[in-house]
């Protein structure tokens, strides 16, 4: 498969929408469970439909990872953070999945249907109290370990950016590397392409 220096654009728009959506309903989540106001309602209604979403799109963004061309990280990295880089996008790609699963399975295990519009999902786990006490602090655990890791992500993220300026930022932000202009390249404008 070839490298580029920039990820596909569809992968670079999942992305930036994954982050977003991601995001939002970290802090859907928390404001969703720490009030009792009118409100609680409209988050709950909007937390569920998007967490779904959040694992269509991820299954969607995996399967580009793996058939589309993706950027080398630059040889300047040591091989340690290489395997931090590797490690943590993992990591993000396993609680990506896992967290709108566990919450599904949560809300089934305490009999609360899942619905998308007017179609109910089918529950993933039989209604059980053991199950829910199990996977209501999980859902809680997993969202707290994916909202540090997307910050750590972030920080690396403006570190390639503004410190290292190496290309790992801008091959997902979608910006491309331009050569240089040398006495060779005016004298033909075509290398400068």
């Amino acid at each position: 498969m070839k490298h580029n220096n920039t990820f596909h654009p569809a992968l670079r728009v999942l992305h930036w929408v994954m982050a977003a959506a991601i995001m939002a309903m970290l802090f859907i989540g928390v404001a969703m469970v720490s009030t009792v106001s009118s409100l609680h309602g409209l988050l709950v209604a909007i937390h569920k439909p998007l967490g779904l979403m959040i694992l269509m799109l991820v299954i969607v963004r995996l399967w580009l990872r793996f058939s589309t061309a993706k950027p080398a990280l630059p040889a300047t990295l040591s091989a340690w953070q290489k395997f931090l880089a590797h490690l943590s996008h993992w990591a993000l790609y396993a609680m990506m999945l896992s967290q709108p699963l566990i919450g599904w399975a949560m809300l089934s295990a305490a009999g609360y249907p899942v619905t998308l519009g007017h179609v109910v999902l089918p529950p993933i786990v039989p209604i059980s109290n053991n199950a829910y006490a199990i996977l209501r602090p999980l859902h809680s655990l997993v969202a707290m370990a994916l909202f540090i890791t997307v910050m750590l992500h972030l920080a690396a993220a403006l570190y390639h950016a503004l410190i290292l300026r190496d290309g790992v930022f801008s091959s997902m932000a979608g910006a491309y590397k331009r050569k240089r202009l040398t006495r060779g390249a005016l004298d033909n404008p075509a290398d400068a392409e």
